[in-house]
């Protein structure tokens, strides 16, 4: 038997629900059921989560024929196995902050809001509630309109507490429990972080200020989140991996709870099919709530297409790299000097070279070099590596634990190399011995090195926190990318925004190298991945939204997405992790800039019939809808996704020989104004917008244009893609929408 989602039709109550309603509804849960288990007690049994305030199902434990007998009862609208997600932070799989200074939080814009009056939820690995961050220091009394609770478990010994900032935690492990079992030393009645994760995530998107924040003394400063005086709450739904079940559950009681924001560090390996994911499903109904949901684009990047929650509704975010380094050097013996990134505490003995050895040259002769080269468990000789510098190439295995590997067959120290993958995005990590990560032509040259030399030596620097780093930010080599494999027509991510080497607060049951022999802890710690870079767009959604309580999800993530950057702090355009240019795949309408977020000028927005109408283009029926809204939703009879009103224009599969017409409608957020349209031209085409002014006479004004994109004549004929930007500005507002365009001449 599995455990599966069953989802029935809309509810009959409003957007309120009372006790009572909700009570009929999982009673009519064990009917349904019941009458294909024989009775209402073994469905009792069976079923572990009832849906039953704004999402209409259940989750149930079943024998394949069972499921397959309940999936045709006509109130069944979609049915689907509890599927695993993941984190996304590169810590634990290598294929897939708080900023000191962050530069915004005492900006006249946010009114000395920071988000206050505003509450943040994170569904995660839970949190440590003692970490400084969550510290109520300066907190009033807990806003009227929340209705959640701090859920500790009748005869828990643990000590969890919530407060006027932590005001929620709730925990949600059944849709775990019921595909391993039972986890041997996992205490399932605590939203306590045991991992980290959900600690760090929610602390970037919403910790205090905490004075002297930094990692074995790097990186010095204060810590806050990007809505500092938001109040938060957790929601844990990840144990070892994070399941439909749990996630869905949530998401319901988020929404319930009255949270503003909820950001998601997690998803799967590839996208789903929006009515078979419970992300996809939670975060529409959250949408529908007016909450605005914020979450991860994945760490199987550079792969093109490993872009995941890629639904219309959410915020999607890349991520990129700041203006701070922690660098240690690489000193060659025949002086070359390679830089590269650590957060090594441990620094070898100044003024002296060591052996070096590479991992291959190090290895037990049984042991094929490709399991040797990334410094697999048990494939190193102690007698070979003893007292030598130990080059490892990443890969597979988590970074830090190459660092382990090293250690334990008695390297004094750890060169870890990129593979091609990586490029040069380099990751400073806590490791257990003398350690730094160089990028991939650096690594060449190492092993270049060791293969010409007869006695080749090395030496590795003590790490230095360098800050003002230039030509930054760039994007992270880990940060998945489009085109959207959904969906071609809409582009994903959406945005990029910090998300390596990000320091926020941290939980005192996991080492900072998340490995079981390494006994340190630490109340801060650096993390990357995706993972990072959506809460800081979550706090900064909090901060838009305190200031502007009355702008629909789609505003919000408007503004933020037209106010971006494509280029770096020199001002030339946004590298990623190669050194090439990097494109909308990569980074979406940018780089998220703040301050500029709150101010946009015009907005694209939406509702939920706009999303509703969406799923109509992609053909979803009446009965596959009423999954995603509490209403039954008839489609219009002609929808074309071209003219969906999103902050970007992707076309996919333009046919040469024809122009395309595009429609977009923008709202005006700010003063009288008139607009002029600018276009950033597609090398191969013609873009041209009608009309090419808009002048607006009052706040809340709408107006319409057509952009019409054509073949140049005489343009060379390429399959890949092109990309282009339009912006309407008054002078003082620049609102930016990428296009790309994927052409054929079939």
């Amino acid at each position: 038997s599995q455990s599966y989602i069953v989802y029935l039709g809309s509810h009959s109550f409003g957007s309120n629900p009372s006790l009572l309603d909700s009570e009929s509804v999982t009673n009519s849960h064990y009917d349904l059921l019941g009458s294909y288990l024989g009775s209402t007690e073994k469905a009792k049994e069976a079923i572990f989560y009832s849906y039953n305030k704004y999402i209409n199902g259940f989750a149930a434990i079943l024998d394949e024929d069972e499921a397959k007998e309940i999936a045709k009862h006509p109130n069944v609208v979609s049915m689907f196995l509890n599927k695993r997600y993941e984190l996304h932070t590169t810590r634990s799989w290598n294929f897939l902050g708080l900023e000191t200074d962050h530069g915004f939080a005492n900006d006249s814009v946010w009114k000395k809001s920071l988000g206050e009056d505003i509450i943040i939820g994170n569904l995660d690995t839970g949190v440590w509630p003692e970490s400084k961050s969550f510290s109520d220091e300066g907190f009033g009394p807990i806003p009227k309109k929340w209705k959640g609770i701090c859920q500790v478990a009748k005869g828990n010994p643990d000590k969890f507490y919530c407060n006027r900032k932590l005001i929620g935690a709730k925990y949600f492990s059944k849709g775990f429990q019921a595909h391993l079992g039972e986890a041997e030393n996992v205490n399932f009645d605590s939203a306590r972080d045991t991992a980290g994760h959900g600690t760090h995530t929610l602390s970037t998107a919403g910790g205090n200020f905490v004075a002297g924040a930094n990692v074995f003394g790097f990186g010095n400063g204060t810590a806050s989140g990007g809505s500092p005086k938001a109040r938060v709450a957790a929601y844990k739904v990840c144990w070892n991996g994070c399941y439909d079940a749990d996630i869905l559950a949530g998401f319901e009681a988020a929404i319930s709870d009255g949270v503003d924001v909820l950001s998601v560090s997690l998803g799967g390996r590839s996208p789903r099919e929006f009515s078979e994911s419970g992300i996809s499903i939670g975060s529409f109904h959250a949408i529908a709530n007016n909450i605005v949901v914020v979450a991860s684009g994945g760490n199987s990047g550079p792969q093109i297409s490993s872009i995941v929650n890629v639904e219309p509704w959410t915020i999607t975010v890349a991520a990129s790299t700041i203006d701070r380094d922690f660098t240690s050097y690489v000193i060659l013996g025949n002086k070359k000097i390679y830089k590269g990134a650590s957060l090594s505490e441990l620094e070898l003995p100044p003024n002296k070279s060591y052996p070096l050895i590479s991992a291959v040259d190090a290895k037990f002769d049984n042991v094929p070099p490709a399991f040797a080269s990334i410094c697999k468990e048990g494939s190193l000789d102690p007698k070979k590596v003893k007292g030598k510098i130990l080059v490892c190439l990443r890969g597979e295995s988590a970074r830090a634990d190459k660092g382990v590997q090293a250690s334990r067959v008695g390297a004094i120290g750890m060169i870890l190399v990129n593979d091609e993958d990586s490029g040069n995005g380099v990751i400073a990590d806590p490791h257990v011995l003398p350690a730094t990560n160089v990028g991939f032509a650096d690594g060449s040259a190492i092993f270049n090195y060791i293969n010409r030399t007869k006695s080749p030596v090395a030496y590795i620097s003590k790490v230095k926190t360098e800050v003002g780093v230039k030509n930054t930010p760039t994007i992270a080599s880990f940060s998945s990318r489009g085109p959207n494999d959904l969906d071609g027509k809409l582009l994903k991510p959406d945005i990029t925004a910090p998300g390596v080497s990000i320091i926020a607060a941290y939980t005192q049951a996991n080492s900072p190298s998340e490995q079981p022999s390494d006994k340190r802890r630490t109340p801060f710690v650096t993390m990357s991945g995706t993972s990072m870079s959506c809460p800081h767009v979550a706090g900064i959604v909090g901060l838009v939204k305190s200031v502007h309580p009355d702008w629909s999800p789609a505003a919000i993530k408007s503004a933020i997405m037209t106010t971006a950057t494509t280029k770096n702090n020199n001002g030339v355009e946004i590298l990623d992790s190669s050194l090439e240019k990097a494109t909308p795949f990569a980074y979406g309408a940018g780089h998220v800039q703040p301050n500029l977020a709150v101010d946009p000028g015009l907005v694209y927005d939406l509702n939920v019939t706009d999303y509703l109408n969406y799923l109509c283009g992609r053909e979803y029926t009446s009965d596959q809808l009423k999954v995603f809204y509490g209403k039954p939703y008839t489609c219009p009879k002609s929808f074309s996704l071209a003219d969906f009103n999103y902050p970007s224009i992707s076309i996919y599969e333009l046919d040469v020989w024809k122009s395309l017409n595009v429609t977009r409608t923008v709202t005006n957020v700010g003063p009288p104004s008139e607009y002029r349209v600018e276009i950033q031209q597609p090398p191969q085409f013609q873009v041209t917008v009608q009309p090419e002014i808009l002048r607006f006479t009052h706040k809340g004004e709408k107006k319409e244009f057509k952009v019409t994109i054509t073949m140049k004549p005489n343009s060379k004929y390429v399959t890949d893609f092109e990309f282009g930007k339009l912006i309407w500005t008054d002078g003082k507002h620049h609102v930016g929408t990428p296009i790309t365009i994927k052409y054929t001449d079939l």
